[in-house]
C-alpha cells in the first residue's frame, strides 16, 4: 500500500528512527488498534465488530484480563451488583450470584471473547504511539517477548490499559526501618500465610476492606489505617481493628492515632487514642509483622 511505503520512507529518513532497529515490521490494521485486552478493550472490540468494524487488540501479557488473573487476591468478588458490571451485548449467566467471584467473572470474560471471536495479540508491549500528520495515520510501536519490534499503522487508536494497571506504593517515612515485609495488594493472594500475625492495612477502599475480612477468616490480626473518617457496616468487621489517622489542624506534623477495637462478643466499640505520630513505626502490641499497602 502507498501509505505503508510512505511511512517506511519517513522511518528511513527520520533521525530518531535511525537509532532504532532496522528490522521493524510494518503491519497495516484496517480498523482501530486497541491497547489492552481487559474488560474495556474486549468491550470496545465487541461493539466495533457488531457494527462491522474490524480491530486489533494488543496485550502485553499472555492472557486476557491480566489484571484480574495475575494481580488480584483469591477471594475477590465484584464490588457492585452484576447488572452494573456486565459488558455490552452479553449479560452474565442467570445462575451467577449478585456479586460474582473472581473466577466467575474471568469465566464470563473468556466466554465473552469466544462469543465475539476476539483474538488479541498477546505478549505485545506498546512502547510508543504517535499520529503521523503527513500520512494521517497512527503509528503504534510494540515490543515482543524477544524484543522484536512491530509497528502497527492504523486510522484510530483506542487505549484501554485501565486506571490502575500499575501498582502505586506510597513513600512512607520509616519504611526502610520496618522489619517486616511491605506488600502491595496486587501481590496479595490469601491470608493463609498470615495466620496468627499482626497485619497493618493502609487505606480503606473496597480491596482493603475485603483483604481485612480475608485476613480475619485466616485468624490473622488486621488493622486499618485511614486518612479521614469513614462509614462502615459494623456487622462486616467484627473482631477487626480499625485505625483512623487524621492530621491535627493545629500542627500538620502531628497525627492523632485513634484505634477502634470492635469486641466480637458484645459488639461494643471501644476507642483508644494515642499521640503516636509515626505511622510507619511498628508498635509491637498493635502491628509489628506485616504491612499491606493498598493504593490505586
Amino acid at each position: 500500500m502507498d501509505f505503508l511505503k510512505e511511512v517506511e520512507g519517513k522511518r528511513v529518513h527520520d533521525h530518531f528512527e535511525d537509532k532504532m532497529s532496522n528490522s521493524v515490521k510494518l503491519v497495516w490494521v484496517p480498523g482501530p488498534v486497541i491497547v489492552g485486552a481487559g474488560p474495556s478493550g474486549l468491550a470496545a472490540a465487541a461493539c466495533l465488530k457488531e457494527k462491522g468494524v474490524p480491530s486489533l487488540i494488543l496485550e502485553r501479557e499472555n492472557c486476557i484480563a491480566s489484571l484480574w488473573k495475575l494481580k488480584t487476591y483469591d477471594r475477590l468478588h465484584l464490588h457492585l451488583p452484576k447488572q452494573f458490571c456486565e459488558l455490552p451485548l452479553m449479560s452474565f449467566p442467570s445462575n451467577f450470584p449478585t456479586y460474582p467471584t473472581k473466577q466467575q467473572f474471568l469465566a464470563y470474560l473468556e466466554a465473552y471473547a469466544q462469543h465475539f471471536s476476539l483474538n488479541p495479540v498477546f505478549n505485545k508491549t506498546v512502547v510508543r504511539s504517535e499520529f503521523d500528520e503527513v500520512c494521517g495515520f497512527w503509528r503504534v510501536r510494540s515490543l515482543g517477548m524477544k524484543t522484536e519490534e512491530t509497528e502497527f499503522v492504523c486510522q484510530w487508536l483506542i487505549v484501554a490499559t485501565g486506571e490502575n494497571a500499575e501498582e502505586v506504593v506510597p513513600k512512607i517515612e520509616g519504611m526502610n526501618e520496618f522489619a517486616g515485609p511491605i506488600v502491595h495488594t496486587s501481590l496479595y493472594k490469601s491470608g493463609e500465610s498470615f495466620q496468627g500475625q499482626n497485619v497493618l492495612v493502609v487505606d480503606c477502599g473496597n480491596s482493603a476492606m475485603e483483604v481485612c475480612l480475608n485476613l480475619c477468616n485466616y485468624n490473622a490480626q488486621p488493622s486499618l489505617v485511614v486518612r479521614d473518617s469513614v462509614s462502615f457496616s459494623l456487622c462486616l468487621f467484627l473482631s477487626t481493628k480499625i485505625l483512623f489517622v487524621k492530621k491535627s489542624p493545629k500542627d500538620s506534623e502531628n497525627c492523632i492515632l485513634a484505634r477502634t477495637v470492635i469486641n466480637q462478643s458484645s459488639n461494643k466499640i471501644q476507642l483508644f487514642k494515642t499521640d503516636n505520630v509515626f505511622l510507619a513505626v511498628p508498635v509491637p502490641h498493635i502491628y509489628s509483622v506485616h504491612i499491606a499497602v493498598h493504593s490505586c
